[in-house]
């Protein structure tokens, strides 16, 4: 099989290798560097939850006062930011270049969040309902066969009619005489 210097030299094309099915292709490089998308949420979320303390405005504002001060008190060869303060004003649009993206992250991932409690809570609500739909039908099913039961006050109610009842047609005569032992002829 001629090499590629010996295709070259017979005016022949160059094939390229063959490329093996069974073997992973090579990681091409990439322009944009990899990152874990959770950590950086994570990272701007702790970000956003520092500038919307009352620690982050005390220090802000400890640092403005301070670079102020310098910049009109200290000696002219001190100084690093004359009076329009341009350089101030240029740090200030940069920290807040980059809070408002982490901030709107941030809120992006919380909303992600609610939306996701908000579905588990709906479903949560939806099997409370039925299940307290089958338990009110238990209920009411429970109610209607009770009413076919017959409870202890009803028996004993019963019971003493019956008792009475028994009473008076013994006092009446209604029973036939007893015969010996106890038993009578037609009982056999």
């Amino acid at each position: 099989m001629p090499t590629e210097e010996t295709q070259t030299r017979t005016g022949e094309t160059p094939r390229r290798p063959r490329i093996r099915l069974d073997q992973p292709l090579t990681p091409r490089r990439k322009l944009i560097p990899d990152y874990d998308p959770e950590a950086f949420g994570r990272m701007s979320e702790r970000i956003a939850r520092f500038l919307g303390t009352g620690r982050f405005i005390v220090w802000m504002t400890v640092i403005i006062i301070a670079w102020v001060a310098w910049n009109v008190a200290a000696p002219d060869a001190l100084r690093f930011d004359t009076y329009p303060f341009i350089f101030l004003t240029l740090m200030l649009s940069l920290q807040a270049s980059y809070a408002a993206p982490l901030i709107l992250l941030a809120q992006n991932r919380q909303d992600d969040r609610d939306r996701v409690n908000l579905e588990q809570d709906r479903k949560q609500n939806e099997r409370s309902i039925a299940d307290t739909e089958y338990l009110s039908r238990e209920v009411a099913a429970l109610r209607i066969g009770l009413g076919e039961v017959a409870t202890r006050d009803w028996i004993r109610s019963e019971l003493q009619d019956l008792l009475k009842e028994l009473e008076e047609q013994q006092r009446s005569g209604v029973f036939p005489a007893e015969r010996e032992h106890g038993r009578d002829v037609d009982d056999r």
